[in-house]
Order: structure tokens, then sequence, then C-alpha cells
């Protein structure tokens, strides 16, 4: 979790230690810049638990997209000051991403559910789960 001028971004489909789909990965950069268009690709790095490369990929892929725009906020000559912003396509596809990873993790727990039922499941009832007499 990292904070950033006292606002915490909390990424709630965050996998730690498993590697993300590249589609995953997309989400996660759209929702944290949709929470704190001002973040570095570094600080997205590390709010995302992928290297600074990753991230860099990433957010060039969607800018090439079209999915995300970057523009420069700075009125000071370091030209610093830069923002992320989900353009209206990215927030369209957004949206369909944000629905087939949740279909995807609602097929998951239901695999899951059936599998912890079976484990769970008295001698007898595996037997007949699992086809034998």
């Amino acid at each position: 979790m990292l904070s950033l001028t006292g606002c915490e971004i909390i990424l709630p489909f965050k996998r730690h230690n498993m590697e993300m789909s590249s589609q995953e990965i997309q989400l996660q950069v759209m929702r944290a810049i949709e929470l704190n268009p001002r973040l570095t690709q570094r600080q997205l790095a590390e709010v995302l638990g992928v290297s600074l490369g990753k991230a860099h990929y990433c957010m060039k892929a969607l800018i090439d997209k079209g999915w995300v725009k970057m523009g420069n906020f700075s009125h000071n000559q370091k030209k610093l000051d830069y923002a992320y912003l989900l353009t209206p396509k990215g927030i369209k596809s957004k949206a369909v991403l944000t629905t087939h990873f949740l279909q995807r993790k609602m097929m998951e727990y239901e695999a899951l559910r059936q599998e912890i039922e079976l484990v769970s499941a008295k001698p007898e009832v595996k037997k007949r789960a699992l086809g034998g007499a």
C-alpha cells in the first residue's frame, strides 16, 4: 500500500507473489491513475508490485491504445509535474476489463468452493462424487 499526500492507494485485486496477466496489470494501472493521476511510474510500479520497466511498458501501451493520455500540468520550468488521465475510450475499456475480471474471479471462486466441498465431504460422498460405487 502506498501513501501519497495522505491518500492511500489500495488496489483490491492486487495479487501478492503471483504473476498478473497483462489485462490485470492494465486494469490495475487504470484503477491507480484514476485514484491518483499524478502517480509517477516509479510509484505506480511500487503500488502494483511490478518492475519500473513493466510499469513503463504498460503505461506506454495504454497511451498508444488511446486509453490514457499524459499531460504536463506544471507551471514551473522543470516541467516534471505530469498527470495521467483516462480517456473516454479508457473509461469504457476499464469497465469491460473489470467485468471480465470479475466474471473470471467468480468462476474461480465457484471451482474452489466445489473443491473445498468435495475435500471436506465424508468418504462415502467423495466416492460417489468421483464416480465410485
